[in-house]
Protein backbone atom coordinates (compact mmCIF):
# COMPACT_ATOMS: atom_id res chain seq x y z
CA UNK A 1 0.00 0.00 0.00
CA UNK A 2 2.65 2.71 1.04
CA UNK A 3 4.98 1.80 -2.35
CA UNK A 4 1.67 2.49 -4.04
CA UNK A 5 1.73 5.71 -6.94
CA UNK A 6 -1.04 7.90 -5.54
CA UNK A 7 -2.98 9.32 -8.20
CA UNK A 8 -6.11 11.31 -8.64
CA UNK A 9 -8.85 8.94 -7.41
CA UNK A 10 -10.80 9.34 -4.13
CA UNK A 11 -9.43 7.89 -1.07
CA UNK A 12 -12.65 5.51 -1.15
CA UNK A 13 -11.22 3.52 -4.19
CA UNK A 14 -8.54 2.40 -2.38
CA UNK A 15 -10.17 1.62 0.08
CA UNK A 16 -11.84 -0.60 -1.94
CA UNK A 17 -8.89 -2.40 -2.97
CA UNK A 18 -7.57 -2.89 0.42
CA UNK A 19 -11.31 -4.30 1.51
CA UNK A 20 -11.16 -6.83 -1.35
CA UNK A 21 -7.45 -8.16 -0.44
CA UNK A 22 -8.87 -8.49 3.29
CA UNK A 23 -12.17 -9.91 1.81
CA UNK A 24 -14.05 -6.98 4.20
CA UNK A 25 -17.06 -5.73 3.81
CA UNK A 26 -17.76 -2.22 4.47
CA UNK A 27 -19.79 -3.30 7.63
CA UNK A 28 -16.38 -4.92 8.59
CA UNK A 29 -14.66 -1.81 8.60
CA UNK A 30 -17.38 0.20 10.23
CA UNK A 31 -16.89 -2.24 12.78
CA UNK A 32 -13.56 -1.96 13.03
CA UNK A 33 -13.16 1.93 12.78
CA UNK A 34 -15.90 2.14 15.82
CA UNK A 35 -18.04 4.02 12.89
CA UNK A 36 -21.73 3.98 11.89
CA UNK A 37 -21.90 2.16 8.25
CA UNK A 38 -22.97 5.54 7.26
CA UNK A 39 -19.77 7.26 7.70
CA UNK A 40 -17.73 4.63 6.00
CA UNK A 41 -19.97 4.32 2.91
CA UNK A 42 -19.75 8.02 2.62
CA UNK A 43 -15.87 7.66 2.34
CA UNK A 44 -15.63 5.09 0.31
CA UNK A 45 -18.03 6.79 -1.82
CA UNK A 46 -16.52 10.01 -1.69
CA UNK A 47 -19.08 11.96 -0.42
CA UNK A 48 -16.80 12.55 2.77
CA UNK A 49 -13.08 13.46 3.09
CA UNK A 50 -10.99 11.79 5.35
CA UNK A 51 -9.88 13.83 8.36
CA UNK A 52 -6.82 13.44 10.42
CA UNK A 53 -8.69 11.46 13.31
CA UNK A 54 -9.97 9.21 10.29
CA UNK A 55 -7.11 8.77 8.62
CA UNK A 56 -5.78 7.50 11.91
CA UNK A 57 -8.31 5.15 12.23
CA UNK A 58 -7.51 3.75 8.44
CA UNK A 59 -3.62 3.29 9.54
CA UNK A 60 -4.38 1.03 12.21
CA UNK A 61 -6.97 -0.35 10.45
CA UNK A 62 -4.96 -1.30 7.22
CA UNK A 63 -1.22 -0.99 8.81
CA UNK A 64 -0.29 2.07 7.00
CA UNK A 65 0.83 5.39 8.49
CA UNK A 66 -1.87 8.07 8.43
CA UNK A 67 0.15 10.57 5.94
CA UNK A 68 -0.86 7.90 3.15
CA UNK A 69 -4.53 8.63 3.48
CA UNK A 70 -4.46 12.19 3.99
CA UNK A 71 -1.69 12.77 0.98
CA UNK A 72 -4.47 10.87 -1.35
CA UNK A 73 -7.54 12.80 0.12
CA UNK A 74 -5.33 16.46 -0.40
CA UNK A 75 -3.91 14.80 -4.28
CA UNK A 76 -7.72 14.33 -4.91
CA UNK A 77 -8.83 17.71 -3.63
CA UNK A 78 -6.12 19.58 -5.37
CA UNK A 79 -6.54 17.48 -9.01
CA UNK A 80 -10.83 17.74 -8.78
CA UNK A 81 -10.48 21.45 -8.50
CA UNK A 82 -8.50 22.68 -11.03
CA UNK A 83 -11.03 25.82 -11.49
CA UNK A 84 -10.30 26.85 -7.81
CA UNK A 85 -6.80 26.35 -7.82
CA UNK A 86 -6.03 28.39 -11.24
CA UNK A 87 -8.14 31.16 -9.93
CA UNK A 88 -6.52 31.59 -6.58
CA UNK A 89 -3.03 31.75 -8.48
CA UNK A 90 -5.08 34.39 -10.89
CA UNK A 91 -6.43 36.67 -8.15
CA UNK A 92 -2.67 36.24 -6.36
CA UNK A 93 -1.43 37.83 -9.57
CA UNK A 94 -3.07 40.62 -9.48
CA UNK A 95 -3.42 41.76 -6.11
CA UNK A 96 0.90 41.50 -6.32
CA UNK A 97 0.62 43.68 -9.32
CA UNK A 98 -2.12 46.23 -8.06
CA UNK A 99 -3.86 47.58 -4.26
CA UNK A 100 -6.76 45.73 -5.78
CA UNK A 101 -9.25 46.20 -2.53
CA UNK A 102 -8.17 49.90 -2.10
CA UNK A 103 -8.74 50.33 -5.98
CA UNK A 104 -12.38 49.34 -5.23
CA UNK A 105 -12.82 51.36 -1.89
CA UNK A 106 -11.52 54.76 -3.80
CA UNK A 107 -14.43 53.75 -6.80
CA UNK A 108 -11.15 53.47 -9.25
CA UNK A 109 -12.51 50.01 -10.32
CA UNK A 110 -15.85 48.35 -9.75
CA UNK A 111 -16.15 45.60 -7.82
CA UNK A 112 -17.11 42.51 -8.99
CA UNK A 113 -16.78 38.29 -8.25
CA UNK A 114 -15.98 37.93 -12.17
CA UNK A 115 -11.86 37.25 -11.68
CA UNK A 116 -12.21 37.79 -15.83
CA UNK A 117 -13.60 41.55 -15.30
CA UNK A 118 -11.36 42.36 -12.69
CA UNK A 119 -8.71 41.48 -14.62
CA UNK A 120 -9.78 43.57 -17.23
CA UNK A 121 -10.50 46.66 -15.39
CA UNK A 122 -7.05 46.31 -13.58
CA UNK A 123 -4.94 45.75 -17.49
CA UNK A 124 -7.00 48.90 -18.28
CA UNK A 125 -6.36 51.30 -15.76
CA UNK A 126 -2.71 50.17 -15.28
CA UNK A 127 -2.27 51.21 -19.01
CA UNK A 128 -0.78 54.92 -18.44
CA UNK A 129 2.34 55.46 -20.15
CA UNK A 130 3.69 56.16 -17.44
CA UNK A 131 7.80 56.72 -18.28
CA UNK A 132 11.06 56.03 -15.75
CA UNK A 133 9.90 57.03 -12.54
CA UNK A 134 12.53 59.51 -10.65
CA UNK A 135 11.92 59.00 -6.86
CA UNK A 136 12.20 61.75 -4.13
CA UNK A 137 14.04 58.73 -1.99
CA UNK A 138 17.43 58.47 -0.78
CA UNK A 139 17.52 55.03 -3.35
CA UNK A 140 16.67 56.35 -6.65
CA UNK A 141 17.03 53.42 -8.57
CA UNK A 142 14.39 51.62 -6.44
CA UNK A 143 11.27 50.16 -8.47
CA UNK A 144 8.29 51.18 -8.08
CA UNK A 145 6.00 49.66 -5.75
CA UNK A 146 2.15 48.78 -7.03
CA UNK A 147 0.62 51.31 -5.01
CA UNK A 148 2.52 53.77 -5.91
CA UNK A 149 2.11 53.11 -9.72
CA UNK A 150 -1.47 52.55 -9.18
CA UNK A 151 -1.66 56.39 -7.50
CA UNK A 152 0.33 57.82 -10.97
CA UNK A 153 -1.72 56.28 -12.98
CA UNK A 154 -5.00 58.00 -10.94
CA UNK A 155 -2.82 61.27 -11.22
CA UNK A 156 -2.31 60.78 -15.10
CA UNK A 157 -6.11 59.60 -15.78
CA UNK A 158 -7.63 62.56 -14.13
CA UNK A 159 -4.98 65.33 -15.30
CA UNK A 160 -5.96 64.45 -19.23
CA UNK A 161 -9.30 65.41 -18.09
CA UNK A 162 -8.27 69.30 -17.01
CA UNK A 163 -8.01 72.06 -19.12
CA UNK A 164 -5.45 74.30 -18.70
CA UNK A 165 -3.98 77.25 -21.31
CA UNK A 166 -1.16 76.76 -23.39
CA UNK A 167 2.10 76.51 -21.08
CA UNK A 168 5.08 78.95 -21.32
CA UNK A 169 7.79 79.55 -18.96
CA UNK A 170 7.21 83.38 -18.91
CA UNK A 171 3.57 83.07 -18.07
CA UNK A 172 4.36 80.38 -15.69
CA UNK A 173 6.97 82.79 -13.90
CA UNK A 174 4.20 85.35 -13.96
CA UNK A 175 2.11 82.99 -12.29
CA UNK A 176 4.95 82.44 -9.40
CA UNK A 177 4.64 86.03 -8.27
CA UNK A 178 0.76 85.83 -8.34
CA UNK A 179 1.44 82.64 -5.92
CA UNK A 180 3.50 84.66 -3.46
CA UNK A 181 0.69 87.08 -2.72
CA UNK A 182 -1.81 84.08 -1.77
CA UNK A 183 0.61 82.86 1.06
CA UNK A 184 -0.87 85.58 3.45
CA UNK A 185 -3.93 84.34 4.01
CA UNK A 186 -5.36 80.76 3.83
CA UNK A 187 -8.20 81.42 2.22
CA UNK A 188 -6.48 82.36 -1.05
CA UNK A 189 -5.48 78.72 -1.49
CA UNK A 190 -8.76 78.68 -3.40
CA UNK A 191 -7.59 80.37 -6.51
CA UNK A 192 -4.12 78.23 -6.62
CA UNK A 193 -6.09 75.74 -8.80
CA UNK A 194 -6.83 78.91 -11.39
CA UNK A 195 -3.77 80.70 -11.28
CA UNK A 196 -1.93 77.53 -12.25
CA UNK A 197 -4.55 76.33 -15.09
CA UNK A 198 -4.14 79.60 -16.65
CA UNK A 199 -0.58 79.26 -16.99
CA UNK A 200 -0.66 76.01 -18.84
CA UNK A 201 -0.34 73.88 -15.39
CA UNK A 202 -2.86 71.25 -14.51
CA UNK A 203 -3.25 70.99 -10.58
CA UNK A 204 -5.16 68.38 -8.61
CA UNK A 205 -5.71 66.73 -5.25
CA UNK A 206 -5.55 62.58 -4.98
CA UNK A 207 -5.80 61.39 -1.73
CA UNK A 208 -2.94 59.08 -1.27
CA UNK A 209 -2.62 55.50 -1.05
CA UNK A 210 -2.00 53.32 2.41
CA UNK A 211 2.06 53.15 3.02
CA UNK A 212 2.74 54.80 -0.34
CA UNK A 213 4.35 57.96 1.39
CA UNK A 214 3.80 60.32 -1.64
CA UNK A 215 3.30 63.83 -1.03
CA UNK A 216 3.54 65.11 -4.85
CA UNK A 217 4.19 64.47 -8.38
CA UNK A 218 5.46 66.43 -11.02
CA UNK A 219 4.66 64.79 -14.67
CA UNK A 220 4.01 65.81 -18.29
CA UNK A 221 1.35 64.58 -20.76
CA UNK A 222 3.27 65.94 -23.28
CA UNK A 223 6.53 68.51 -24.03
CA UNK A 224 4.00 71.25 -23.08
CA UNK A 225 1.42 69.80 -20.69
CA UNK A 226 2.82 69.86 -16.93
CA UNK A 227 1.19 68.63 -14.02
CA UNK A 228 1.10 68.95 -10.54
CA UNK A 229 -0.70 66.42 -8.49
CA UNK A 230 -0.32 66.25 -4.37
CA UNK A 231 -1.85 64.35 -1.93
CA UNK A 232 -2.33 66.65 1.20
CA UNK A 233 -1.71 64.01 3.44
CA UNK A 234 -0.68 66.56 6.15
CA UNK A 235 -2.95 69.32 6.23
CA UNK A 236 -0.79 72.31 7.43
CA UNK A 237 -0.29 75.56 5.64
CA UNK A 238 3.01 75.52 5.89
CA UNK A 239 3.31 71.83 4.29
CA UNK A 240 1.08 72.68 1.72
CA UNK A 241 3.00 75.78 -0.03
CA UNK A 242 6.20 74.13 0.45
CA UNK A 243 5.37 71.02 -1.56
CA UNK A 244 3.08 72.65 -3.84
CA UNK A 245 6.47 75.29 -4.61
CA UNK A 246 8.82 71.93 -5.00
CA UNK A 247 6.48 70.68 -7.77
CA UNK A 248 6.72 74.47 -8.94
CA UNK A 249 10.38 73.96 -9.47
CA UNK A 250 10.46 70.52 -11.37
CA UNK A 251 7.73 72.55 -14.27
CA UNK A 252 10.73 74.87 -13.64
CA UNK A 253 13.41 73.48 -14.82
CA UNK A 254 11.26 71.04 -16.64
CA UNK A 255 11.58 67.76 -14.78
CA UNK A 256 9.48 65.20 -15.20
CA UNK A 257 9.48 65.14 -19.31
CA UNK A 258 11.70 62.28 -19.87
CA UNK A 259 10.39 60.68 -16.36
CA UNK A 260 7.89 61.03 -14.12
CA UNK A 261 8.89 62.59 -10.79
CA UNK A 262 7.44 60.87 -7.61
CA UNK A 263 7.72 63.01 -4.33
CA UNK A 264 8.24 60.49 -1.59
CA UNK A 265 8.55 61.96 2.53
CA UNK A 266 9.10 65.55 1.36
CA UNK A 267 7.70 66.66 4.77
CA UNK A 268 7.18 65.25 8.32
CA UNK A 269 9.18 62.64 10.77
CA UNK A 270 10.44 60.53 7.94
CA UNK A 271 11.32 63.20 5.91
CA UNK A 272 14.71 62.63 3.58
CA UNK A 273 17.47 64.94 4.58
CA UNK A 274 18.66 67.24 2.04
CA UNK A 275 21.83 65.64 1.38
CA UNK A 276 20.68 62.67 1.19
CA UNK A 277 18.99 63.94 -2.05
CA UNK A 278 19.59 63.91 -5.73
CA UNK A 279 20.82 67.26 -7.03
CA UNK A 280 17.39 67.33 -9.07
CA UNK A 281 15.92 67.35 -5.87
CA UNK A 282 18.02 69.75 -3.72
CA UNK A 283 17.16 72.10 -6.13
CA UNK A 284 13.54 71.94 -6.38
CA UNK A 285 13.86 71.94 -2.68
CA UNK A 286 15.47 75.07 -2.88
CA UNK A 287 13.39 76.81 -5.02
CA UNK A 288 10.32 75.81 -2.95
CA UNK A 289 12.31 77.43 0.13
CA UNK A 290 13.11 80.55 -1.83
CA UNK A 291 9.56 80.61 -3.32
CA UNK A 292 7.99 80.80 0.12
CA UNK A 293 10.55 82.89 2.12
CA UNK A 294 13.44 84.71 0.70
CA UNK A 295 16.51 82.79 2.46
CA UNK A 296 18.72 85.68 3.10
CA UNK A 297 15.97 87.33 4.75
CA UNK A 298 15.18 84.44 6.94
CA UNK A 299 18.91 84.08 7.98
CA UNK A 300 19.34 87.32 8.73
CA UNK A 301 15.99 87.12 11.01
CA UNK A 302 17.43 83.75 12.69
CA UNK A 303 20.72 85.82 13.00
CA UNK A 304 19.13 88.54 14.95
CA UNK A 305 16.16 87.11 17.22
CA UNK A 306 17.65 83.43 17.74
CA UNK A 307 16.47 81.63 19.90
CA UNK A 308 13.98 83.62 21.59
CA UNK A 309 11.26 83.65 18.71
CA UNK A 310 7.90 84.76 20.44
CA UNK A 311 4.60 84.64 18.40
CA UNK A 312 5.12 88.42 18.74
CA UNK A 313 8.86 87.99 16.51
CA UNK A 314 7.28 85.52 14.02
CA UNK A 315 4.32 87.37 13.50
CA UNK A 316 5.90 90.34 12.76
CA UNK A 317 8.59 88.82 10.23
CA UNK A 318 5.43 87.24 8.21
CA UNK A 319 3.86 90.49 8.20
CA UNK A 320 7.07 91.97 6.54
CA UNK A 321 7.24 88.85 3.90
CA UNK A 322 3.39 88.99 2.84
CA UNK A 323 2.71 85.43 4.07
CA UNK A 324 1.15 83.40 6.76
CA UNK A 325 2.83 83.19 10.17
CA UNK A 326 2.32 79.46 9.54
CA UNK A 327 4.89 79.63 6.64
CA UNK A 328 7.60 81.19 8.47
CA UNK A 329 7.10 79.05 11.66
CA UNK A 330 7.69 75.70 9.13
CA UNK A 331 10.78 77.06 8.24
CA UNK A 332 11.97 77.77 11.38
CA UNK A 333 11.08 73.95 12.82
CA UNK A 334 12.40 72.63 9.56
CA UNK A 335 15.73 74.27 10.20
CA UNK A 336 15.51 73.17 13.54
CA UNK A 337 15.27 76.49 14.83
CA UNK A 338 12.11 76.10 17.22
CA UNK A 339 10.54 72.93 18.08
CA UNK A 340 7.72 70.96 17.07
CA UNK A 341 5.03 72.36 19.44
CA UNK A 342 6.36 75.80 19.10
CA UNK A 343 2.86 77.74 18.44
CA UNK A 344 0.82 75.10 16.42
CA UNK A 345 -1.74 77.03 16.20
CA UNK A 346 -0.13 79.14 13.42
CA UNK A 347 -0.34 76.08 10.91
CA UNK A 348 -3.88 76.36 10.08
CA UNK A 349 -5.22 73.90 7.85
CA UNK A 350 -6.25 74.41 4.52
CA UNK A 351 -7.45 70.97 2.65
CA UNK A 352 -10.98 71.51 3.06
CA UNK A 353 -10.23 74.89 1.31
CA UNK A 354 -8.13 74.10 -2.12
CA UNK A 355 -10.42 71.12 -2.72
CA UNK A 356 -13.26 73.32 -2.76
CA UNK A 357 -11.88 74.04 -6.56
CA UNK A 358 -8.81 71.91 -7.33
CA UNK A 359 -10.27 68.52 -8.61
CA UNK A 360 -9.86 66.40 -6.06
CA UNK A 361 -10.10 62.57 -5.34
CA UNK A 362 -10.12 61.31 -2.17
CA UNK A 363 -11.40 62.74 1.23
CA UNK A 364 -14.79 62.86 0.31
CA UNK A 365 -14.95 63.62 -3.09
CA UNK A 366 -15.62 61.10 -5.17
CA UNK A 367 -14.93 61.08 -9.15
CA UNK A 368 -17.34 58.50 -11.16
CA UNK A 369 -15.78 55.91 -13.11
CA UNK A 370 -15.57 56.81 -17.00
Amino acid sequence: MENRTIESFPPGEYIKDELEARGWTQGDLARIMGRQDSVVSAIINGKRSVSSEIASELASAFGTSAEVWLNLQTSYDLASKPKIVEEVSRRAKLFAVAPVKDMIRRGWIRGTDDLGALERQVVEFLNEPIAAVSFHKPKPNADITPTQRAWLCRARRLARGLQAEKFSQAIFARALNTLKKLMANPEDTKHVARVLAEAGVRFLIVEALPQTSIDGACFWLDESSPVIALTMRYDRIDNFWYILGHECGHVENEDGIDGDILDLNLVGDERIPFEAKSEKEKRADRFAEELLVHQLDLQDFIDRKAPAFSKQLIRGFAMRMKVHPGIVLGQLQYRGEVGYFHSREMLVKVRDIVTQTALTDGFGHIISLN
